[in-house]
């Protein structure tokens, strides 16, 4: 079930948690709305791919570690294969004609999406004037001041807490409709408590094994190809990022794609657009998209090795590294937060992290919104400023043209992201096509 689940999650977070609401709470009656609700709040709290996380925390309800450990497995793993097979596409076709224009549909359609995201995250998490206010302040100081994500993540968690704490009149109320269930009663109801109980021996044991999983591989590629080979940096690297990038698979790929385009050069500008293309076009988590990158970067730079065999490891070891903090936090949060209900502290610092997300989420529209619909683009760094601009002659029309339409279809025709994708894709070919024989 957890794969066929996973089969239908395109379309980002959104319609990941969509899906598994259908099915677990509407069809199979699995488990309750509130108690659904009250799981995904959690995984949103935590830092990493929610969509992911909700399913390892369902799959525990209902079956326990081994619950957790199939359902997490199988909902990544028909994206991982996938994007494996196209990011090998892309680095050996990348510069023909045929690719090299269907990407040119696809990255516009891809800054549709985000905007996209941009409007449900923020009609969902801002709702109050100060919560908007964190909103702005987070985009305008990873925009214009280069702020480390962190930094962002934990400032706004902290104003969250302190606005419930001395102002609760300005923020939203804490609780919120879930609606009635219909039907049989739910395999996990919404009032029943989980029998694993927590204690500091569980706690202890679950970090033990999550930190073994982690280090081995990793301490294996240092040992093997030495502290400054890509393998080290980028399993190094994408275990920092999946610690500290809350806010779902949009809020992560911004800091990603700052560190691997501006700080270690994986990837040039526009390839992370198209990385980002691929994972739309993929079941899964978006997240997985740090294969990609992961693929990309090794395959230019292998080291001693093949660079097929390096890619391959280098995007494998990613996504182990990835995901293994998934599965710790939910194994050892988890009976924690069944016993937390209607805790107000979590549910502040939770609005302020939801709420720097929107503005996140809008700092990555911009970076690929530069890097798709102009040619060049140039920094300014008066001060303590440091702000990318576009180089305005050098606009792309046909990308503008291909955002509206992506634009149009999804925001005012509600087509779906694959849809969507497969228009401005088809778009892109013929374009690129009739340019390429009229240029001949």
């Amino acid at each position: 079930m957890w794969f066929a689940i996973s089969l239908q999650t395109f379309g980002g977070p959104a319609g990941q948690i969509a899906v598994m609401q259908r099915t677990l709470v509407e069809q199979r009656r699995w488990i309750g709305q509130r108690r659904f609700l009250h799981a995904l709040s959690y995984c949103t709290l935590l830092p990493g791919p929610e969509a992911q996380q909700l399913a390892i925390y369902v799959g525990w309800l209902l079956n326990g570690l081994r619950g957790g450990l199939v359902a997490g497995v199988l909902f990544v793993l028909p994206g991982m294969i996938a994007l494996l097979g196209l990011s090998a596409v892309y680095v050996a076709a990348g510069d023909s004609t045929v690719v090299a224009s269907l990407f040119a549909g696809l990255a516009p359609a891809v800054l549709a999406i985000v905007a996209q995201a941009v409007l449900r995250v923020g009609r969902r998490a801002l709702g109050s004037p100060g919560l908007v206010a964190v909103a702005l302040t987070a985009f305008v100081a990873l925009f214009a001041f280069g702020v480390p994500f962190p930094a962002v993540v934990a400032s706004a968690a902290g104003v969250g807490w302190a606005l419930g704490h001395w102002r609760p009149d300005v923020m939203p109320a804490t609780t919120r409709s879930n609606g009635d269930d219909h039907g049989t009663e739910p395999l996990i109801p919404d009032d029943a408590l989980h029998t694993d109980r927590p204690s500091t021996a569980h706690s202890v044991k679950v970090l033990a094994v999550g930190l073994l999983a982690w280090a081995v591989p990793v301490a294996a590629v240092v040992v093997l190809t030495g502290t400054g080979s890509v393998f080290t940096e980028q399993s190094l690297f994408f275990s920092g990022a999946a610690l500290v990038t809350f806010g779902g698979a949009y809020a992560v790929l911004s800091y990603v794609a700052q560190q691997a385009v501006q700080v270690y050069g994986w990837l040039a500008p526009g390839e992370m657009v198209r990385g980002l293309a691929l994972a739309e076009t993929t079941p899964g988590p978006l997240i997985m998209v740090v294969q990609f990158v992961a693929f990309v970067g090794a395959y230019r730079d292998p080291g001693p090795l093949h660079p097929w065999v390096a890619a391959t490891v280098a995007a494998l070891l990613t996504t182990w590294v990835t995901f293994v903090p998934c599965f710790v936090f939910i194994f050892l949060g988890a009976p924690y937060v069944e016993r937390l209900r209607n805790n107000h502290a979590l549910t502040h610092a939770l609005s302020g992290i939801t709420a720097a997300v929107v503005g996140v989420i809008a700092n990555l529209a911009v970076f690929f919104a530069l890097h798709t619909l102009f040619a060049d683009t140039a920094t300014l760094t008066p001060g303590p400023l440091r702000a990318e601009v576009p180089v305005l002659p050098s606009v792309q029309p046909m990308a503008f043209a291909i955002a509206l339409v992506a634009g149009y279809l999804l925001l005012r025709r509600n087509w779906t992201v694959l849809r969507t994708l497969a228009v401005c894709a088809a778009i892109g070919l013929v374009t690129g096509l009739v340019t390429t024989s009229l240029g001949q």
